[in-house]
């Protein structure tokens, strides 16, 4: 299966230059995010290699139409699907199956020190995530995150 192809991409409007791949495990009920970078800004091609996933971008450029709306889409082995995510956009998502391998590519090295998270439940945003529990499993770091107005957010 050919998952980049640069020509295919840009002809369907992502050309970008990827610096980085990364591949994230996690367990059934996990929610990860959402995080996003303000000096470094990562534009992410997410795709799911193994297990399923719902996966959520947040828009957070101020100027955009779209500016705290989110879109979600099931990401699979079986579907296949893959999901661009723009720089200037918070990332997450919840693990559906007993496990998930999720693999992105990014446009941006990684920068810990600028790796910045919000509140995957403020209900400003409304995501609408298919729990499978009354609480997902989160990093402390995701669950003590701020809200959109109390966020710092890309210029």
């Amino acid at each position: 299966m050919e998952t980049w192809r640069e020509s295919f991409f840009a002809e369907h409007g992502i050309s970008r230059h990827f610096v980085q791949d990364n591949h994230s495990r996690s367990v059934r009920g996990t929610l990860r995010g959402l995080h996003y970078q303000l000096e470094y800004p990562q534009g992410k091609l997410v795709r799911v290699v193994r297990g399923e996933v719902f996966d959520v971008a947040v828009d957070l450029r101020h100027q955009s139409a779209t500016f705290g709306q989110w879109f979600g889409l099931r990401l699979s082995e079986e579907n296949k699907c893959q999901l661009w995510i723009p720089s200037g956009f918070a990332h997450g998502f919840y693990v559906l199956s007993e496990s998930a391998d999720l693999c992105y590519k990014c446009t941006q090295y990684y920068h810990p020190e600028d790796d910045h998270s919000l509140l995957w439940n403020d209900a400003a945003v409304g995501i609408d995530w298919p729990l499978l529990d009354n609480e997902p499993i989160l990093s402390e770091r995701d669950r003590d995150a701020p809200p959109l107005n109390e966020a710092p957010l890309p210029r």
